[in-house]
């Protein structure tokens, strides 16, 4: 059972004075992510709840657009610098290389975004995914090569900072695993490329 807190309305009378409407506590049958997540108020007659569900699924999908839109030529220039394959048929493979592999073990990092960095309701999730959005296609214009999660991830560290519920933990997590990452994969690539030197002459 939702139980909604009491919620108020101002209403303009005939005479132009403003009325103060106060319900009393509203009780709904959902889930509880509906419940810790539903908007119960009005914009101009519209409930707000339907409306910000549609506006995250098209800002969910945007952000998908701007990932893609940067991390696909990142992926592509490697294979361009090999001189593996034409651009154009390396970024249809890239691209569906990255659809399937985000189809098949993408959802514990989407788990990690959605829930473990910092509590969010439905209008604080559309503003980190409309910040991403921007940021991300915005760098793409610009020629630079960006990770979509890192913008993400630090949008939602600032969602979370203002509204109190940052978990520090997860956010600590993260950066050590970016730290890392770097000199990682420029050890391995160190290694392999003196190894496979080695070999060919």
């Amino acid at each position: 059972m939702c139980v909604a807190g009491v919620t108020e309305e101002v209403t303009i009378q005939p005479d132009g004075t403003l009325t103060l409407i106060r319900t009393g506590a509203r009780i709904d049958v959902a889930s509880m992510t509906e419940c810790r997540t539903r908007y119960h108020g009005a914009v101009a007659g519209v409930t707000v709840g339907p409306v910000l569900d549609g506006l995250h699924y098209l800002s969910g999908g945007a952000v998908g657009f701007a990932r893609g839109l940067n991390d696909t030529p990142k992926m592509v220039a490697l294979l361009m610098a090999g001189e593996a394959t034409h651009p154009n048929v390396g970024l249809v493979l890239v691209a569906v290389t990255m659809a399937t592999g985000g189809v098949m073990s993408a959802r514990r990092v989407a788990e990690t975004m959605s829930k473990k960095i910092t509590r969010l309701n439905p209008g604080q999730g559309l503003t980190a995914n409309v910040i991403t959005a921007l940021m991300v296609t915005g760098a793409s214009r610009l020629g630079l090569p960006v990770s979509t999660t890192h913008v993400s991830v630090g949008s939602l560290f600032g969602i979370g900072l203002v509204n109190r519920t940052a978990r520090w933990k997860t956010i600590i997590s993260i950066l050590v695993a970016w730290v890392t990452t770097l000199p990682t994969a420029a050890v391995f690539g160190l290694v392999i490329y003196t190894a496979l030197g080695a070999f060919i002459v």
